[in-house]
């Protein structure tokens, strides 16, 4: 029997809405973020990403459209083994050392030891695996949140917010870990607020007020409103919609 074949796009999504407290949060959303990228999910704070990537992961209640995720309806009991998941709260023990973190998740995921030593190594966090969580940095948590969805080797991983309140350095750290992982096959799905991290991801969605504004890739942006920097070609893109 030959098996089910892969879905081309990792996440496709067809007229989402949803609704929340009486007013639209989401209005008529269509999307595709392909397998193998970065895809940044970006708009300003309120504009509906976290809405959108709960969607996403199937726990938010959508009033019309279809969610798809690796060809299976979103939050299908397949996909928890696929799809890694980084809030903007790193969930983690205060009370347990990195490494003593990492291995309880690797026991919740059925993952195998030597996993643990794995991930420590991507996200570049050896050195502090003996240290209390409670101890750690800002950035050391997120990296820890972040290496604690890579146990699983999911094929896609969505990330809200995971850059905020962050300094540059770490940013850089970070994305340059995405960066790595996409090269392994796993796609990205990016959430942020900070403009100057698009040009990072290989495709971008920019959410305003709901709505998707526009898709593609950096330079097709660049392209399409004649501006070099992307926050310039945000706003472009904004006006002309609101003309």
């Amino acid at each position: 029997m030959s098996s089910k074949p892969a879905a081309p796009d990792a996440i496709k999504i067809e007229t989402l809405n949803v609704r929340r407290g009486g007013r639209p949060v989401l209005e008529d959303i269509s999307l595709t973020v392909r397998r193998g990228s970065v895809t940044g999910l970006l708009g300003p704070s309120g504009c509906g990403k976290s809405t959108l990537i709960r969607s996403i992961m199937g726990v938010q209640i959508i009033e019309s459209g279809t969610v798809t995720v690796l060809g299976e309806p979103a939050g299908a009991p397949v996909l928890r083994s696929r799809v890694g998941y980084v809030t903007q709260a790193p969930a983690l023990y205060s009370d347990l050392t990195v490494r003593q973190n990492l291995q309880y998740f690797a026991r919740v995921l059925s993952a195998a030891r030597a996993k643990v030593d794995s991930v420590l190594e991507t996200v570049d966090l050896g050195h502090v695996q003996g240290q209390l969580a409670a101890n750690l940095s800002g950035g050391q948590r997120a990296r820890v949140s972040l290496a604690t969805a890579l146990l699983g080797d999911p094929d896609l991983l969505v990330l809200d917010e995971p850059t905020v309140g962050l300094d540059p350095v770490l940013r850089r750290a970070l994305w340059h870990t995405f960066t790595q992982l996409a090269k392994r096959g796993t796609t990205l799905l990016v959430s942020s607020h900070v403009m100057d991290e698009a040009a990072r991801c290989d495709d971008l969605l920019l959410l305003r007020d709901g709505g998707l504004l526009a898709s593609g890739s950096p330079d097709a942006l660049r392209a399409r409103t004649g501006e070099y920097d992307l926050e310039a070609a945000f706003l472009r893109i904004a006006e002309e919609e609101a003309a």
